[in-house]
């Protein structure tokens, strides 16, 4: 079986083989070249050829897949940045500031098209499998979306409706390149399955985490501005819970009026009062418990535990990751 490392050194070569320069303009492809080459963790393609990997050493079959997913996240990540008015991703310039708003959107939908060209490279004896999920996700990220969109304008978010909107947006996604991987394989439906499952847990665990970095992660191996989410009034798992303390709510209230303050300050005072809630230990408890369910899925998935510690692996990776 192939290491991590070696799955990742797979991904990013057939990323980096990407190439639009037989495109006109150049000017709609070289954003999409940008962010591709931003990098980043490139756990949803590795997935993809981590799940084909438990059933064959040969994970070739699985690359459209993988590519596909890819091209699609950044796709999301792009019009992600646009409509929050993101300044940097990856530590760079988002392509709406490099460029433009307009050269954003053009840009993005061009990659959802490239997304879809390389998911149909892949064995036709399972393109229809493997487009319709892959086409069911797309949607149920695009209504990710739009619910955390809504969720600005509203003071009464719950946590089952904040839990359900990131499975959504983020979860799915992951459990998408795995069952692909797994289907993609030949793999029986209950284990596609289990490892579709065992994606939305380590998915939600894996958005609860960013959230809590974007207030307590370190700015240089975050990527992004810390406080990012606190300066926007995103509704967020330590938000929401916070502003179901009428106290913290008055006090959050006085700063979702203000027009004109220090971000510093913001960032410092809404921290204090996620502080005073204990709202880091108990959004770490959330995280923990859903990883546990992630691992009680993969432990039933019908393979050799040997050939399963690669996603145990990446599991605990994701559970304690500081970036």
């Amino acid at each position: 079986m192939y290491s991590f490392d070696e799955i990742l050194d797979i991904v990013n070569l057939e990323i980096e083989k990407i190439s639009y320069n037989h495109y006109t303009p150049k000017t709609l492809f070289d954003p999409i070249s940008y962010i591709l080459s931003l990098g980043g963790k490139r756990v949803r393609p590795a997935l993809s050829l981590m799940a084909c990997n438990l059933y064959q050493e040969d994970v070739t079959p699985a690359i459209p897949i993988a590519l596909g997913i890819e091209v699609f996240h950044n796709f999301t990540l792009l019009h992600d940045d646009l409509m929050d008015r993101a300044d940097v991703r990856r530590g760079k310039p988002t392509v709406h500031i490099k460029w433009d708003d307009n050269t954003a959107v053009l840009s993005g939908d061009a990659m959802l098209i490239e997304a879809y060209k390389e998911i149909a490279k892949v064995n036709p004896k399972y393109l229809l499998p493997i487009l319709d999920l892959f086409s069911v996700t797309a949607t149920e990220i695009c209504c990710g979306q739009q619910l955390d969109m809504e969720f600005e304008k509203r003071m009464d978010v719950t946590i089952p409706e904040y839990i359900e909107m990131i499975r959504l947006k983020t979860a799915v996604l992951l459990g998408c390149a795995l069952k692909e991987g797994a289907i993609i394989c030949g793999a029986d439906d209950a284990d596609a399955d289990h490892l579709y499952d065992f994606g939305i847990k380590i998915g939600l665990a894996f958005q609860l985490k960013d959230d809590l970095l974007d207030v307590y992660g370190d700015a240089e191996s975050f990527g992004k501005r810390i406080g990012g989410d606190i300066l926007c009034n995103k509704k967020t798992f330590l938000l929401i819970n916070a502003l179901a303390d009428e106290s913290a709510k008055r006090e959050l209230i006085g700063w979702f009026d203000k027009k004109d303050f220090i971000e510093a300050e913001k960032i410092k005072a809404v921290t204090a009062i996620y502080d005073r809630l204990n709202l880091k230990q108990k959004s770490e408890k959330l995280i923990t418990e859903y990883y546990e369910k992630a691992i009680v899925c993969l432990k039933q998935i019908n393979i050799d535990d040997s050939r399963k510690k690669i996603l145990y692996d990446v599991a605990e990776s994701l559970m304690f990751r500081n970036s």
